[in-house]
């Protein structure tokens, strides 16, 4: 999707106008949500794939097109989600930031995910992204990331084993267990003011720091580096209400999604064979659902979804037990979805909670953990899990 570029001399109604986003997330109703989100905030170049192969497809050609004298058409910034099929998230990160046929090496990208768990944070931290959204979002979440981006763009740090913003964000030690053993400083490392070669040092100990221009803020027009990026609030405020219209649609979306958990239930009843087959799909849309609940007004939906996203995890057991769990996952969520129970739905968010938990207990009692007596109240969608 490559809409027209705004007429030449007329101003851009918001600076981001001027920039050009790559939108890779593999549902089409959260890529269509997140691209009308990303529009009320004023972008208006927006170029979407449905996963990490189409995406470098659309780096390629656009990089070809931008170094062939178009340069209007080169990505500047990639919002990617991390879990998709045949190519995802990371493989799409480590292309961007690996492969000599990458456009810009050095291009800012936010890694979005409802897998917002540590692992997979520190995951797409050590192979370069700029930041990492959490699903469930919000516009205030997506615009921070953005203003991040755009304001503030770390140093890019080559060491032989690894080529990425610089992991520390403030002084001090290096973060734990990322295998960087860099000193602190510019002193003990080369500093670099142009990205054109990029070669990795031989030596364990080099470093080369690339500083270079923040060419974002520059074609948005913030020439003063005093002068941070902002959006005026009725525009944030649109762009929140454009979401909130799209909750309606959820239940639609949710209903789809829960009819499709219920038909792998029924499936792996029917051939115990190709249990395995229906269990991957299972945890692959509880991924989807606990993405998505809260960034609508139903947080537990996320509850229950992770909930199931963890029971059926890979190396969990496939047994009638392990049915029954997802089947309580199923009513719970069902529960939800009929009632319209927003928030933590009060008493009746609770006995939903206490019923799952008992549920959980009777069928798969080596899966009860130290949980809570209700579940959490609810929250605006999360900002937390910066890369």
């Amino acid at each position: 999707m490559e809409p027209a570029a705004p007429t030449p001399g007329t101003p851009p109604s918001s600076p981001l106008e001027r920039l050009t986003v790559l939108l890779v997330e593999d549902n089409l109703y959260i890529r269509d949500i997140l691209a009308q989100t990303l529009r009320s905030l004023g972008f208006r170049k927006i170029a979407l794939a449905r996963n990490g192969e189409e995406a470098v497809g659309v780096l390629r050609r656009r990089g070809a097109l931008a170094s062939g004298g178009q340069a209007v058409l080169a990505v500047d910034l990639v919002i990617s989600d991390m879990v998709m099929r045949p190519v995802n998230g990371l493989m799409l990160l480590k292309w961007v930031r690996q492969r000599k046929e990458s456009p810009n090496r050095f291009m800012p990208f936010i890694m979005l995910s409802g897998a917002a768990d540590r692992e997979f944070v520190e995951a797409a931290r050590d192979l370069g992204a700029d930041e990492f959204l959490a699903k469930p979002f919000s516009v205030t979440a997506v615009y921070e990331r953005l203003r991040w981006v755009i304001d503030h763009p770390r140093p890019f740090v080559c060491t032989r084993d690894y080529f990425g913003p610089d992991r520390r964000r403030h002084r001090g030690a290096p973060p734990a267990d990322t295998g960087e053993r860099r000193r602190e400083g510019e002193e003990h490392a080369t500093v670099v003011y142009s990205g054109d070669t990029i070669v990795r040092p031989k030596q364990a100990g080099d470093v080369w720091l690339f500083k270079l221009p923040n060419l974002m803020r520059q074609k948005m027009g913030l020439a003063d580096p005093g002068e941070d990026f902002a959006l005026p609030k009725g525009l944030l405020d649109e762009a929140e209400a454009t979401l909130e219209r799209h909750a309606a649609d959820f239940h639609d979306w949710a209903g789809e999604y829960l009819k499709r958990l219920a038909d792998a239930v029924e499936g792996a009843r029917l051939v115990p064979g190709l249990r395995h087959r229906d269990f991957e799909a299972i945890n692959a849309t509880a991924h989807e659902l606990r993405g998505e609940g809260g960034t609508f007004g139903y947080p537990l939906i996320t509850l229950f979804a992770k909930s199931l996203y963890e029971a059926t995890g890979q190396g969990s057991r496939q047994d009638d037990a392990a049915l029954e769990v997802v089947k309580a996952h199923i009513d719970a969520m069902r529960a939800v979805i009929r009632d319209r129970i927003s928030g933590d739905g009060g008493e009746t968010g609770r006995e939903l909670y206490r019923t799952l938990q008992q549920a959980i207990e009777r069928w798969r009692p080596d899966l009860k953990k130290a949980e809570p007596a209700a579940p959490p109240p609810p929250a605006a969608a999360t900002t937390a899990g910066k890369a």
